[in-house]
């Protein structure tokens, strides 16, 4: 089965919460291949891992430099994001945390369903610090 990608107008047409949803599955998978790549380990050290990479706290963290690579266009992806309401905020994050988080992963959404791939794996990568995939052993 081949994607169909929506366009930029048809992509926002959607709510930035429905592309969070998206998005999070899209950031989910690049982090797991990020980590199995980078390291042969065991499943739970994995998925340690995987946890401080995907939680609200790291992705409000990696708003502000991600931000600061982004086009006018993706940067107002990022913004519609951050701003929408809805949110339920876990226990382990404040709500501008989460809200920064969803940010994120709204513009994830919105880069995947326009087939902006090669994009993502940029952005991607200023997301993720060097050493990110080691563990506390």
């Amino acid at each position: 089965m081949e994607r169909e990608y929506l366009s930029e107008r048809e992509a926002n047409a959607y709510s930035p919460l429905s592309l969070a949803f998206l998005g999070d599955s899209v950031y989910d998978t690049l982090v797991r291949e990020y980590l199995l790549r980078k390291a042969n380990m065991p499943v739970a050290k994995l998925h340690s891992a995987k946890i401080r990479l995907v939680c609200a706290e790291f992705q409000s963290d990696a708003y502000d430099v991600l931000s600061e690579n982004l086009t006018e266009h993706e940067l107002s992806v990022l913004k519609r994001g951050r701003n929408a309401t809805g949110n339920t905020v876990p226990k382990h994050a404040d709500a501008a945390q989460y809200r920064r988080a969803t940010a994120i992963e709204c513009l994830f959404g919105y880069l995947y369903i326009t087939g902006q791939n090669e994009r993502i794996s940029q952005l991607f990568e200023v997301m993720i610090p060097e050493g990110a995939a080691e563990t506390d052993g």
